[in-house]
């Protein structure tokens, strides 16, 4: 029964700490460092977006009217010089307008490029981290299959070995796994405990030797089960 517990602990224990799963948490926490940068630039990014298609609009605006301005100065529908002075005077504060707006809206792509750049490295660099990401995970689900098979076989072993065990033995048993580290029973060599390495007093040595073969020795020193 130790064998096996043992043998399932040690199956557990490697199924936990696959050096696998340490490189997809170590992936992981960079892909959530990557989000995070990511979400930061795009944001920025966006924001210069929403800028640039606002001055685009109001670039269309005031190209628009000063269309309608230079056609009604230049239609001769106007006559009065008051009129044609104020149209001429509109249309001049309209190009000053456009031009302000075209350089406004140059400045927000240049403004621009650097971030668009910057989000395609996060993303590529995000997507070669998913792609390493899914090789590993595939890694550990084959072995981790692979540990459950053994771990399975470990279990069916320890049902058969434990049926027929008195109730009152695997009770004192499992106690003792709980406080010893998995480790209850221990081998009798030389007079001395394979679990904590102490010797056995002259007494309980004495003890053991008249004990039936099937009644449970335990070592004084830490309390394991004796196989003699």
């Amino acid at each position: 029964m130790q064998k096996h517990d043992s043998a399932i602990d040690r199956l557990r224990h490697r199924r936990r700490t696959l050096p696998e799963l340490a490189e997809l948490a170590a992936l992981e926490a960079r892909g959530a460092a990557l989000d995070a940068s990511l979400a930061e630039v795009s944001e920025r990014r966006a924001g210069v977006a929403r800028r640039q298609r606002a001055l685009e609009d109001e670039l269309g605006s005031v190209e628009s009217k000063l269309h309608e301005a230079q056609a009604k100065l230049y239609g001769g529908t106007v006559g009065l010089i008051r009129e044609l002075q104020a149209l001429q005077a509109e249309v001049e504060a309209l190009k000053r307008r456009q031009s302000s707006l075209e350089d406004d809206v140059l400045e927000t792509m240049t403004e621009r490029e650097p971030l668009d750049v910057e989000v395609a490295t996060l993303e590529g660099q995000r997507s070669e981290l998913d792609a390493k990401a899914g090789g590993l995970r595939a890694t550990v689900a084959e072995a981790q299959t692979a540990i459950d098979g053994e771990l399975a076989d470990e279990l069916d072993a320890r049902a058969a070995t434990v049926d027929g065990v008195p109730g009152e033995v695997i009770t004192s048993y499992d106690r003792l796994r709980a406080r010893l580290d998995g480790v209850a029973i221990a081998r009798l060599v030389n007079g001395r405990c394979d679990g904590c390495h102490l010797s056995l007093s002259v007494t309980e040595l004495s003890n053991a030797l008249r004990m039936p073969p099937d009644a449970l020795l335990h070592c004084e020193q830490c309390g394991r089960i004796l196989v003699r």
